[in-house]
């Protein structure tokens, strides 16, 4: 629907990237000014960035980018952080947002109160993308903050009228897990730019890259992603002894940010520390470079609700290992795009890694397999139409005219009862 007007909110999008939601916003919102929408992303204060930024995005519509003001206040803790900014999207949108939207669209929890207020106060409906739950990310809810943070997912899901996710395995966690009701939910995939990890270097150039990470003579085995136990960085560690007796040219580059000092440790105790290299987060334009240079990417995940990561180095023409689990089993087509091995099992992963090595024929498969795959389902035209079609399905429904600033107050949730309700409660039950 050109000239639809979409505000647009995530707690992270570039130049501050800390997962994967960063450059789905960027992309998709991209994708969508191309298609005739006039888009705004609120999201938070990053150095150096704009305050306000207009984004050339070459199509019919617009692209404007909010950065909220950083918080004055040192936060007591993370979800305090976090409360901070949605504050302070608040404070920008009613300062320089444009106040005219159709639709909201907000990325995760971390962006849920914000969103929720301004769904009430401009009386407009709202979307929610949920790209992971807390349950799925912590194998369920074990401590009092992932309670609080569940407890908002679910709030984020309640108020939206729909809810989008990246995966059908996603959609059943969403729904079992948040009480989200399937025909809420609408599924559309997350895509990839090719362009983006095209690498553009010339072969010298390339080779002295490649020099900061390995011998002329080692094959490099890659993985990207946080350090964080549910992308399975340790089993990967475990699986290296087993791959370097098969293939004692390989090299293991591990790209990404995190507390690395464990799988160090673990490294040097396995008698392999030399042949595994931590790189610390990557800077966005050497990621390509590091597509380049490898033989395989590999992705051990414990978790994961798409596996975007997979995307990419299918995207760079780079043979993908993953997991058999969550969205890999949607994204990865096993022995055609990737291979699949069992999760949690160093043996099955060796075994992965060393089929790509080993065998030239199936590596040129998966290359050719995994580029074909990416740029017939993975397209970001194709997803922004279909994200598109939710914006009009909501729009259609009515849910303006169902004026949201009179909906009723959320009481239902799986969270704790805020304090201040606590007398009205025992009133109720009293009576």
């Amino acid at each position: 629907m050109p000239g639809m007007r979409v505000l647009m909110l995530s707690w992270e999008y570039p130049p501050r990237i800390v997962g994967g939601i960063a450059r789905h916003v960027e992309e998709l919102s991209h994708a969508l000014a191309r298609k005739g929408l006039t888009v705004e992303v609120l999201t938070a204060h990053h150095p150096g960035a704009p305050e306000t930024e207009e984004v050339e995005c070459g199509g019919a519509g617009s692209l404007r980018v909010l950065r909220a003001w950083p918080s004055p206040l040192q936060a007591l803790d993370f979800v305090c952080e976090i409360h901070q900014l949605d504050f302070g999207l608040l404070a920008q949108a009613l300062r320089v947002g444009s106040g005219e939207y159709d639709i909201i669209h907000a990325h995760d929890w971390l962006v849920a109160f914000a969103a929720r207020t301004l769904k009430h106060g401009f009386g407009v409906p709202l979307v929610g993308t949920i790209h992971a739950t807390e349950a799925g990310r912590n194998q369920g809810i074990h401590t009092p903050i992932q309670q609080y943070i569940h407890s908002v997912e679910w709030l984020l899901t309640y108020e939206a009228w729909r809810v989008i996710c990246c995966s059908q395995g996603m959609a059943g966690e969403i729904s079992g897990s948040l009480t989200t009701p399937m025909d809420k939910i609408r599924v559309i995939p997350n895509g990839v730019d090719p362009e983006r990890v095209q690498c553009t270097d010339s072969p010298e150039a390339l080779a002295e890259f490649r020099s900061r990470w390995a011998r002329p003579d080692e094959r490099i085995i890659l993985f990207v992603g946080r350090l964080v136990k549910e992308k399975g960085v340790e089993i990967l560690i475990e699986a290296m002894p087993e791959v370097l007796a098969a293939h004692p040219e390989a090299k293991l580059v591990v790209a990404g940010g995190g507390f690395q000092g464990h799988l160090q440790a673990r490294a040097e105790a396995l008698g392999i520390g030399h042949k595994v290299i931590f790189g610390g987060f990557v800077p966005e334009e050497d990621l390509p470079r590091l597509y380049a240079i490898a033989e395989v990417a590999v992705y051990p995940s414990l978790y994961e609700p798409f596996g975007i990561v997979a995307l990419e180095a299918m995207a760079a023409g780079v043979p993908a290992v993953t997991s058999d689990i969550g969205g890999f089993r949607e994204v990865v087509r096993h022995g055609e795009t990737g291979l699949h091995t069992w999760a949690n099992n160093p043996h099955s992963l060796a075994w992965g890694i060393k089929e790509v090595l080993s065998n030239p024929a199936l590596a040129e498969r998966l290359r050719q397999g995994g580029r074909r795959e990416v740029k017939e389902r993975f397209g970001w035209d194709g997803i922004a139409e279909q994200t598109v079609g939710v914006y009009e399905e909501v729009l259609s429904e009515g849910e303006r005219a169902a004026r949201p600033r009179a909906m009723p107050a959320a009481r239902g949730g799986p969270g704790v009862r805020p304090r201040y309700l606590a007398g009205e409660e025992e009133a109720a039950e009293r009576s």
